[in-house]
């Protein structure tokens, strides 16, 4: 159990370690509706993770993949081929940096975000979460891992339910900090803005070139 925690520990910190969705999740608790709208989204964003680490789960069970010899390879050429698009996602996440001087550029939702309903909060934590090729990827990723690592009883769940916890943290902290302190928590939620905003780019093409490379790796290990 503890090396399948150590191994997804490192996937479950790239999730977390998205500037986008901890910028969005800050800026709606600047909101008229932050009490309603923060935390809709924190529930998006945790139970996206867990539906879709559920989904990687059973198929991966249901195939066997810590006893099958072919299963096994399939997850492994699963883990190599998901370091490539996140390979493929850091060369492009470079190329489109903000040149020297440019203001970086945020999704254009961002300017509506202090109209945002909770459901739609919800909907957007979900897509920014499950659907998102990084995240989505990572959360492949961790699901094949646990599978492949054959244990017993309830310590799948329990491992892939650590992997939500912690790839959560980011998105669920801020949201308790408001609450609990109030006005007084948005001097420092919006210092951590700022810097996620001007340094966008590069936390996610180092995030996604470490991980990349470390899925790769992990592929190959699994085929050989």
């Amino acid at each position: 159990m503890g090396s399948v925690i150590g191994a997804i520990l490192p996937l479950a910190i790239a999730v977390a370690a998205s500037p986008v969705p901890i910028i969005a999740v800050i800026l709606m608790l600047f909101g008229p509706k932050a009490r309603t709208v923060g935390p809709a989204f924190a529930l998006g964003w945790v139970l996206a993770l867990l539906v879709v680490g559920t989904i990687v789960l059973l198929v991966a069970d249901g195939s066997d993949v810590s006893t099958d010899e072919t299963a096994s390879d399939a997850a492994s050429w699963i883990r190599l081929l998901l370091g490539l698009l996140l390979l493929g996602l850091a060369i492009r996440q470079w190329q489109s940096r903000p040149k020297e001087g440019e203001e970086p550029q945020m999704p254009k939702w961002m300017d509506t975000i202090d109209t945002f309903t909770p459901v739609r909060a919800f909907g957007l934590a979900a897509l920014l979460a499950g659907v998102n090729p990084k995240n989505l990827a990572l959360t492949v990723a961790a699901g094949t891992t646990i599978a492949q690592a054959g244990l017993d009883g309830g310590e799948p769940w329990l491992a892939l339910l650590v992997f939500v916890v912690l790839a959560s943290i980011t998105v669920v902290l801020p949201v308790i900090y408001y609450l609990v302190a109030g006005a007084s928590a948005e001097r420092t939620l919006n210092t951590m803005k700022v810097w996620l905003a001007a340094n966008n780019a590069t936390v996610m093409f180092v995030i996604l070139l470490i991980f990349g490379v470390k899925l790769i790796g992990d592929g190959i290990g699994g085929l050989t």
